[in-house]
């Protein structure tokens, strides 16, 4: 698709408004600097300023995965997770390294949804948030040893 430089550049108003009702819930986010994608942050971390929306969970039960089965679960809502599961590592010792700051991400492509979209992608959000307390952590049931994120297996860990 082509598009004029001034249209690409232009803050799509769907994504300022999906924004700005996440923060009306006091849910942690991070706008993504093209506007075409917000950062969910399941977790408090040192880097993270703001109480994260999985705060009790230990990242290791990696939380981002909660959030993102439970999006999905809620609603049909694609997300990915960018935060222990993919940028964790391993010591020298073979320990495994939580990643400095747990990411949910939602992506947008530009000019394929509709303001209705982002409706019902708010009131995904606005359940999962009001029922967060009831996300599980997880544990991996398998995992290569490269390219982990993507073929990695997980279940949920009981309350």
């Amino acid at each position: 698709m082509i598009c004029c430089r001034e249209e690409v550049s232009c803050p799509p108003n769907h994504v300022v408004n999906l924004l700005s009702r996440t923060l009306i819930l006091n849910l942690p986010c991070v706008p993504h600097a093209a506007d075409e994608a917000i950062n969910l942050l399941p977790l408090q971390g040192k880097i993270v300023l703001k109480p994260g929306v999985l705060p009790d969970l230990p990242q290791l039960q990696y939380p981002g995965v909660g959030v993102v089965n439970a999006l999905y679960v809620a609603g049909g809502v694609r997300s990915v997770e960018l935060g222990s599961v993919m940028f964790g590592h391993f010591d020298e010792h073979g320990i495994e390294q939580p990643s400095p700051l747990e990411l949910v991400r939602l992506a947008f492509p530009r000019r394929v949804y509709t303001q209705s979209h982002f409706d019902y992608i708010i009131e995904v959000i606005e359940q999962v948030w009001s029922e967060r307390d009831r996300i599980p952590g997880h544990r991996i049931t398998s995992q290569p040893e490269t390219l982990r994120p993507f073929p990695c297996h997980f279940e949920p860990i009981s309350h």
